[in-house]
């Protein structure tokens, strides 16, 4: 039962055992508030039968504190079984989807929007949390409690009970049945949401672009009309289970027609006396308020599937795993015939085979969208190959924990992320136990001082969401700090020096020599000045290694890498004329 909870509801253990408690602790509350109806029950017969006593008086008061005190004790633990545990279980849910998507492979990503994920995380992880603390627990209480109550009335009288019950099955049939449409209507509503929060995260990380090009009316327009259909779907879903909703508790209103119609039948018959027709109407009263709030509980219950099934998504994908032992001997990294791609069907990458030797550095150039990013990212095991090898020391990389493997990498991305904080911790990201001597010794290896010292507050100065205070090439080379710091065996540049001034570059790739000896380099390069200076290139073209081998030789015995120079030199010596 457990598991079958955690499945249907996205929870973990804990939170399926809470639930159960919730549950069984909002029977007990529905149950209590049945004890006064008892109670009010004995003292209409006490008084229909010559009047109530000095000692009668005394337990009905007695019983009154008791209930009222029975009742305020259930609640206090209902609260806590459902508000609470909820609480707590939200939490976890969204820690425990944090850490999948941190093990999911980046593939993954590639097919979800930002929003979409975020939406998940917060957005489904909120609707569920409402769920859990208003609508499972309540409803699951209602049907139960209802149930032994039907019982005990059977045992009173039959046709009294069944005239009070009847119109149980059917109610909850029509929330039932509308279960397949009010799933549409809130699947749809979901990605009309997604889609809003997607366009105005796009809006606000493309503002400049769209300030330079005039495109902020028309981008605005766009949006205004995702926000009407948000609005609209909202009304939609709402009116649709509403619909549904209100058929199903007008079909419990009959419920106490047919109690006093029944009733009065039998008691003109004298086939019951007046307490018990009493009691019926009172049960009656009592018993349809609950089941009024448990079908809307039911109907929200029901729209929680797309929710669900949205993490369930990220709950369920395979995630990369592997050894934490590493096994390998040095740290030459070697395609052994590796096959990629992205989706099905789509080749990124065929039989691509090279090596990067441990103290050398290998460049990967050629023509944009011929793999190279592809191929650095694969030697980190950012995504899993389709076939082939590859292997750091001869230790096949598919087979190591990826944070694991990582630990073995430094890697300079040519898109920077930098986090609002001071430019000190930061850097300290490469290393999280570096002093902060080690860091700035990073920081001037990298050429950061230049710029830091010239900031308020030196190291501790805070750079802004993503290092919005700082130029490109001040971002980047903080990134480059990083990897200093880290000192990892392995180095993957991807384009590091694109953002940085020609005197800077030189810098850096003097601090760069000094960092990579006996280590093992693999640079993506677009200008030939780079690869210059290299040990080794690798020239993907079309997702296949085309030409490889030194610079020197590639230029008297290939024919793309030398036209690649060719063209780069015809382009440093163009000028407005």
């Amino acid at each position: 039962m457990i598991k079958t909870l955690q499945r249907r509801f996205a929870l973990s253990r804990q939170g399926a055992v809470d639930l159960i408690k919730g549950c069984i602790a909002c029977v007990v509350q529905d149950i209590s508030f049945m004890f006064p109806v008892g109670l009010l029950y004995s003292l209409v017969i006490d008084m229909i039968n010559g009047g109530v006593t000095g000692t009668r008086v005394v337990f009905y008061v007695i019983g009154a504190l008791a209930c009222l005190c029975f009742i305020f004790v259930v609640t206090w633990f209902q609260y806590n079984a459902t508000y609470l545990a909820t609480y707590v279980e939200s939490g976890v849910r969204r820690i425990t989807l944090a850490e999948q998507l941190r093990k999911i492979p980046l593939s993954f990503f590639g097919k979800k929007d930002l929003a979409d994920l975020t939406n998940s995380i917060m957005g489904d992880c909120a609707t569920l949390e409402t769920a859990f603390s208003h609508y499972v627990p309540a409803l699951a209480g209602s049907l139960i409690s209802t149930t032994l109550i039907g019982i005990c009335l059977f045992v009173f009288d039959w046709r009294m009970a069944l005239a009070a019950v009847w119109v149980l099955p059917i109610a909850f049939t029509i929330t039932f049945f509308s279960a397949r449409i009010q799933e549409y209507f809130n699947r749809k509503s979901v990605e009309a949401n997604v889609a809003l929060e997607n366009g105005v995260q796009e809006c606000i990380e493309n503002l400049q672009d769209l300030k330079a090009n005039n495109a902020e009316a028309n981008y605005l327009k766009g949006l205004d009309k995702k926000i009407d259909y948000v609005e609209k779907r909202h009304i939609i879903t709402e009116l649709g289970t509403a619909l549904f909703v209100v058929s199903s508790t007008l079909i419990l209103k009959f419920g106490i027609a047919t109690v006093a119609l029944v009733g009065s039948a039998l008691l003109i018959r004298g086939e019951i006396d007046i307490p018990l027709f009493f009691m019926f109407l009172l049960v009656a009263s009592r018993l349809y308020a609950p089941l009024e709030g448990a079908l809307q509980n039911l109907a929200a219950i029901i729209s929680t599937r797309t929710n669900i099934n949205r993490m369930n998504e990220i709950l369920d994908h395979p995630i990369q795993a592997g050894s934490d032992t590493l096994t390998n001997k040095g740290y030459d990294i070697v395609f052994d015939h590796v096959t990629f791609a992205y989706n099905t069907g789509e080749t990124v990458l065929k039989d691509v085979s090279f090596t990067a030797k441990q103290g050398q550095v290998t460049a990967l150039v050629g023509p944009s969208g011929g793999g190279k990013t592809t191929v650095s990212r694969l030697a980190a095991r950012f995504w899993d190959i389709n076939s082939g090898k590859i292997t750091v020391g001869g230790m096949d990389i598919s087979k190591i924990e990826p944070e694991k493997l990582l630990s073995l990498y430094s890697i300079v991305f040519q898109d920077v992320t930098l986090f609002n904080n001071t430019i000190m911790e930061n850097i300290r990201i490469g290393r999280k136990d570096a002093t902060d001597e080690e860091v700035i010794e990073a920081a001037r290896l990298a050429n950061c001082e230049e710029f830091t010292m010239k900031l308020p507050d030196g190291y501790n100065s805070m750079i802004g969401e993503n290092g919005c205070e700082l130029s490109g090439g001040e971002r980047q080379r903080i990134s480059i700090a990083r990897a200093f710091l880290k000192n990892a065996p392995i180095i993957l540049l991807d384009e590091a020096t694109a953002s940085l001034d020609v005197e800077n570059e030189t810098l850096i790739q003097v601090a760069l020599s000094r960092l990579i000896k006996d280590k093992t380099v693999l640079v993506i390069a677009h200008r030939m000045r780079t690869v210059s200076g290299a040990d080794k290139v690798a020239v993907l073209s079309e997702g296949s290694v085309a030409e490889q081998g030194m610079p020197e030789e590639l230029m008297r015995t290939g024919k793309i890498y030398p036209h690649m120079v060719k063209l780069q030199t015809i382009s440093q010596n163009w000028g407005i004329s």
